[in-house]
């Protein structure tokens, strides 16, 4: 198990909660089942309280980017370059030492008020173990993020997710982030279950959400524009539902009303960003299934035959928008596939399901 804590600097709760929990481990000298690691993710960040020095180290794990670090071609001019550099040594040389099944687990902290909740790109490996957690998932969000370290770890194949326990500066976000740890560490197996009591961990989550334990999905993003005066009106938390046209924010002096009847999600009420919120929807049971079901048969392979749609490598699809508009994107992520706008007309769609280890954690107790 392989837990990130503070890859961004103004969220020190991941962190506090990495070292109580190895702290506890190490006094009740509890044997483990395999390997524990628990990384800081920005050193310089979390010192300086910043959520990072110029730019942001969840947004650098791109392929370009990852393959300049692994030439030596990259040009060190920030601390969130040396950073990741050393973050991505420490995940290479776990990979290479030790066996397996991995699970990489990103711990994370919002501006806004929030109860917990679990965010992933959509595998049908991720859906099935944080199902196992009483808590609402949020599917998708690698649509709208730019190099986040957990597309790069996914793409690898490996379960690998974020869990968000509450706001920056709540106490009680700490508290958050040490019940899922535990639970994590008895779901995956590294600890037995006669180590600790998992309920009272358990309870905890489940009563802090204030939404049940579904999935949800992101409909849109706004994102704030280089030098945009983006204020969010005041009293949003995540979840709430929103109609449409409802006043959301403010920018350049200009309203910004909600696009549909949603729920908001992540508003922004901090310095740095660029998402200034995302909306959501649920997922009904009959879309889980139904995908679940397209993903195994692999009706996916037939989707190069459709109109205005090609492959453009192995698992990686071009849509030409104009002539596959019958077919839109909701259609495309029940198989799996996840989109980046490469240009007005074309969109670029890679599939989740592709790269996943699933036969490396077919042995797991969780998976039957």
């Amino acid at each position: 198990m392989i837990f990130i804590g503070g890859i961004h600097g103004n969220e020190p709760a991941g962190v506090l909660a990495l070292d109580r929990m190895m702290s506890f481990l190490q006094s009740k000298n509890i044997p483990l089942n395999g390997n524990l690691y628990a990384l800081a993710g920005s050193l310089w960040a979390l010192e300086n309280g910043e959520r990072y020095h110029k730019h942001d180290l969840n947004r650098l794990w791109t392929k370009d980017r990852l393959l300049q670090i692994q030439e030596g071609e990259i040009a060190i001019e920030d601390q969130d370059t040396i950073e990741q550099i050393e973050l991505y040594e420490c995940i290479k040389n776990i990979i290479a030492q030790d066996e397996g099944p991995f699970y990489f687990i990103d711990l994370h902290t919002t501006s806004c008020e929030t109860s917990p909740f679990i965010v992933m790109n959509d595998s049908l490996l991720n859906r099935r173990f944080t199902s196992l957690y009483p808590l609402p998932s949020i599917l998708g969000i690698e649509e709208y993020l730019e190099g986040p370290v957990l597309s790069y770890i996914n793409e690898l194949g490996y379960v690998a997710f974020g869990f968000e326990a509450g706001q920056h500066d709540d106490e009680a976000s700490i508290d958050f982030h040490y019940a899922f740890c535990m639970l994590s560490l008895q779901f995956t197996g590294l600890i037995e279950k006669k180590a600790i009591d998992i309920n009272d961990y358990y309870d905890k989550l489940l009563s802090s959400s204030v939404v049940k334990r579904d999935f949800f999905e992101i409909l849109y993003r706004y994102e704030i524009n280089p030098g945009e005066d983006f204020k969010m009106l005041p009293g949003f938390v995540n979840f709430e539902a929103i109609k449409k046209g409802q006043k959301l924010a403010i920018s350049d002096n200009q309203s910004v009303l909600a696009e549909t009847r949603s729920r908001i999600f992540m508003p922004l009420y901090q310095a740095k960003g660029s998402e200034g919120f995302f909306a959501i929807k649920k997922v009904s049971l009959f879309a889980l299934k139904l995908s679940a079901v397209l993903r195994n048969i692999g009706l996916d392979r037939l989707l190069g035959y459709l109109p205005g749609v090609s492959y453009e490598k192995q698992s990686t699809l071009r849509v030409n928008r104009k002539i596959a508009r019958f077919f839109t994107k909701d259609f495309f992520h029940l198989l799996g596939y996840r989109s980046k706008v490469l240009d007005q007309d074309h969109y670029l769609m890679s599939n989740r399901e592709a790269a996943s280890r699933t036969d490396e954690y077919e042995l797991e107790t969780w998976f039957k």
